[in-house]
């Protein structure tokens, strides 16, 4: 079996990861090459600048493509941000063999039926998930094909994107010279990096604690069930940072890595840090807890917002393994306790898994989409079985809705 290449691209608010894996006979994946670069060109997930996002993406692409010795040509890439939608809908067809034998056919109509919405001529349908089959009343079927019946029913998990926002992520990265997949929703990507088959099965809320905005996805009885964005994350931090204690924003991002905490309760009295000056001004020293004192009441409203958002769904009570927080915002110390305490359940910290290769490099939650994206590209790619909407049509698809708007009313 030839091996083949498979590249990921996380274009966040604050940072560009990409992965590159070979998979190796046997369908492993090994990790052959990583990279990443600032993000300047980014806003809440959405892309402001071109010229300066297109910079990331082959910065981080160069560096990846350097580590592993192999140039690649197209990419699975991320999207997240605060126009992310999510709802769920249902199809309902009748079986057209005269046997009543259910078939693929049957099963993509039903599909169709139940992304037939009116929608926003400025919103797309980015992911059609579908989580359950019901055939002739009889709930809970994953596959129907090949079963007998007179009605099938399909109930799905639509996620809809600004058709605009998903178009600038795509022409920024075929301007820095790469083929676009498909666009994949960022939470989804990195719950196949970070979760395992039982958590998904049982009931966990995934969050992925990111630069500009903070991702949720809620999964029960192996489905995803219910996606949210708030638009805070770890750069809302790192600017409070700044303006409290009067620094740059580099320094700001430097000192919440090093000697920043969510939860006062882990910070000892007696520890102190070095704050560097602006504009050559003499660097202060002060406790770590005044710098607590600013991080936690930030981490608390992001915390608390991302409550309210998945009790929002009414899943929250079937989440019986608790929560996994990934993402680079995850990694700031006391993130996992806070949660927990205001939470009320249990939350562990998500690391990405299931890969072989330059393992070690990867196991960071900052690297759990483009690991994840990678994973999907593994599993869905080659037949687009996900019922993703391809983004080579994207275009295509914005010029039919206006042909048909005009025809309608015109």
């Amino acid at each position: 079996m030839e091996s083949k290449i498979i590249a990921g691209l996380d274009i966040g608010t604050t940072k560009v990861c990409a992965v590159i894996v070979r998979e190796e006979a046997g369908g492993r994946l090994n990790v052959v090459g990583i990279g990443s670069a600032p993000s300047h060109g980014l806003r809440k997930g959405v892309v402001v600048n071109i010229e300066q996002t297109v910079q990331s993406v082959q910065q981080a692409l160069s560096e990846a493509e350097h580590m592993a010795g192999i140039p690649v040509q197209s990419l699975y890439v991320g999207i997240a941000g605060d126009h992310i939608r999510s709802l769920n809908s249902k199809g309902v067809v009748g079986v057209a063999r005269d046997d009543h034998e259910i078939t693929p056919d049957d099963v993509n109509r039903a599909i169709s039926a139940a992304k037939a919405l009116a929608l926003p001529i400025d919103r797309e349908i980015l992911h059609v998930i579908p989580q359950e089959f019901i055939v002739d009343d009889q709930d809970g079927i994953p596959d129907p094909v090949g079963l007998s019946g007179v009605r099938l029913e399909v109930e799905v998990h639509l996620v809809t994107a600004a058709v605009t926002s998903a178009q600038n992520i795509v022409k920024s990265v075929q301007r820095a010279g790469y083929q676009v997949e498909e666009i994949i929703l960022e939470p989804l990507a990195s719950s196949l990096a970070v979760l395992d088959d039982d958590e998904r099965n049982l009931g966990v809320a995934l969050v992925d604690l990111g630069g500009g905005t903070t991702d949720i996805a809620l999964f029960f009885d192996g489905h995803i069930r219910h996606t949210s964005v708030v638009a805070l994350g770890g750069q809302h931090v790192t600017n409070d940072i700044a303006i409290g204690l009067r620094t740059p924003p580099e320094q700001a991002e430097t000192i919440k890595i090093e000697h920043g905490c969510a939860l006062a309760e882990m910070v000892k009295n007696n520890e102190t840090l070095t704050v560097p000056g602006v504009g050559g001004r003499v660097p202060r020293v002060i406790s770590r807890s005044v710098l607590t004192d600013i991080v936690q009441p930030r981490m608390e409203e992001i915390l608390n917002l991302t409550y309210q958002e998945m009790d929002k769904s009414d899943l929250l009570n079937l989440m019986a393994t608790g929560a996994v927080i990934t993402g680079g915002g995850a990694m700031l110390k006391g993130t996992i306790e806070l949660a927990e305490k205001l939470w009320g359940m249990p939350v562990k910290l998500g690391i990405p898994k299931y890969l072989g290769g330059l393992t070690e490099s990867v196991r960071n939650p900052m690297y759990a989409t483009a690991v994840g994206l990678t994973l999907y590209g593994q599993r869905y790619g080659e037949g687009n079985s996900f019922h993703t909407r391809r983004t080579d049509n994207l275009w295509e698809d914005v010029r039919e809705s206006i042909t048909s708007f005009f025809k309608r009313f015109f």
